[in-house]
């Protein structure tokens, strides 16, 4: 799965796509934090609207690179999430640590001005 993304105002957006499984993570792992090593970023914004299906592994990676941020002094948010994906989220626990928003600009702006 090719990571979509794009650097705006210090904030890294990574449009997500497809299928987000075991088998997709480690290579979307390493071109996030290829492209976060080559940045001077001040946040992540995570974007799922063109995922088809995620496993727990989709948690692990979104739980590492909130780690990866964090220990750097940035933010992160999540945004474009459908309903089963949602519910996922709030089961796991992610969006007591990792805000949520419906709209990409939205989560960018938040994450700026955090």
């Amino acid at each position: 799965m090719p990571v979509n993304s794009r650097y705006e105002n210090g904030v890294l957006v990574i449009r997500l796509q497809g299928e987000l499984d075991h088998h997709a993570v480690e290579k979307i792992r390493d071109d996030i934090e290829a492209q976060l090593a080559k940045t001077d970023y001040q946040g992540l914004v995570m974007s799922f609207r063109n995922i088809e299906f995620m496993d727990s592994s989709g948690l692990g990676l979104i739980l590492g690179r909130f780690r990866s941020i964090s220990q750097h002094g940035g933010q992160m948010a999540l945004c474009e999430v459908g309903p089963s994906l949602k519910k996922l989220f709030e089961m796991s626990g992610l969006l007591k640590v990792l805000p949520l928003y419906e709209a990409e600009d939205l989560a960018v702006k938040a994450v700026k001005g955090a």
